[in-house]
């Protein structure tokens, strides 16, 4: 990665943009499309606004398929008396620096909790305002061959997204909103898709996790399934492709976890959908670790897939 894509991640690590509040993304997104799309080889339609609340869909060429990466994260809403409440599923880690911004201007807090880690409080020497979002405090980092940041998840997926725009020519590329907190908006974003220009086929650009079967370094992941389960023969298909171009990649077979593809499946829609993602360790905290040979390697399966899908 280069100076300039390094910066691009770091930027989109800092955008506060919790599951509910996506607007602070969307508008850097389309700042950002607006800057660089005269550098891309294909300029697409930019489809956003009424109907689609925070949520933009690039349509580039004749798509067949459409590439998914949530825009929000997780962290925490202020309830009563500096109560913590979590959006999403964040890491709870006493001592945790939290920011955020209210009526009285910037916090900087500590995560403080009780005993058992059920009720989580902010260390701050005044009562913040009631629904304030509080975020992890960013600290990015880059020693090769690793990158730690927090918000990796799924802010490193949109990176991918943007960088994928560069070169595709046919596609559509769609980021999507309220993943972290169930639910979301793929499932309708889907179904405008097929109605509009039969999309059938989908991939998840979003980030895994480090488990005994998935590693740093060894490669993009592919699920073969997690709580929801792809079509075996979609599946098949991507995982042929990989193999004949002899792309790095791991097998992902979990019980547990989720992504827009798990609301896709939930749709009334017969699209086909996988999910294609680097690894990442310290999951949901501020120290999000993924490899770098791993995000090019993610980079890479996208351009190939969606050339050859």
């Amino acid at each position: 990665m280069n100076e300039n894509e390094i910066k691009l991640l770091s930027d989109l690590c800092t955008v506060r943009a919790l599951s509910g509040n996506e607007y602070p993304i969307k508008e850097f997104l389309l700042q950002y499309i607006d800057k660089h799309v005269s550098e891309w080889k294909v300029r697409p339609e930019v489809i956003h606004g009424d109907g689609f609340q925070d949520c933009i869909v690039l349509i580039f060429g004749e798509p067949k398929t459409a590439v998914y990466a949530h825009i929000d994260s997780i962290g925490f809403t202020a309830g009563y008396e500096n109560n913590l409440i979590k959006v999403g599923w964040p890491r709870i880690i006493p001592g945790t620096r939290l920011t955020g911004t209210d009526s009285n201007g910037e916090i900087e807090c500590e995560l403080g909790t009780d005993e058992e880690n059920q009720v989580m409080t902010a260390i701050f020497d005044r009562e913040i305002d009631r629904g304030t979002e509080l975020y992890f405090k960013p600290d990015f980092r880059y020693e090769h061959p690793f990158i730690q940041s927090c918000y990796i998840d799924n802010r490193l997926g949109v990176y991918i997204a943007l960088r994928l725009a560069e070169t595709l020519e046919n596609g559509a590329i769609v980021f999507s909103c309220w993943e972290e907190h169930g639910g979301g908006t793929a499932g309708y974003l889907a179904g405008w898709l097929y109605n509009h220009y039969q999309i059938r086929q989908a991939l998840i650009c979003d980030i895994t996790w480090v488990t005994s079967g998935i590693k740093h370094g060894e490669g993009v992941a592919i699920s073969l399934r997690d709580s929801g389960i792809p079509r075996r023969s979609y599946f098949n298909r991507i995982k042929e492709i990989l193999e004949a171009e002899k792309h790095q990649f791991q097998i992902e077979v979990e019980s547990a976890g989720g992504s827009d593809g798990t609301e896709i499946q939930k749709s009334p829609f017969p699209v086909d959908w996988c999910f294609i993602g680097a690894p990442e360790s310290n999951v949901h905290t501020p120290d999000e670790k993924v490899h770098v040979g791993d995000i090019e390697s993610m980079l890479n399966a996208y351009r190939l897939l969606m050339k050859k899908l």
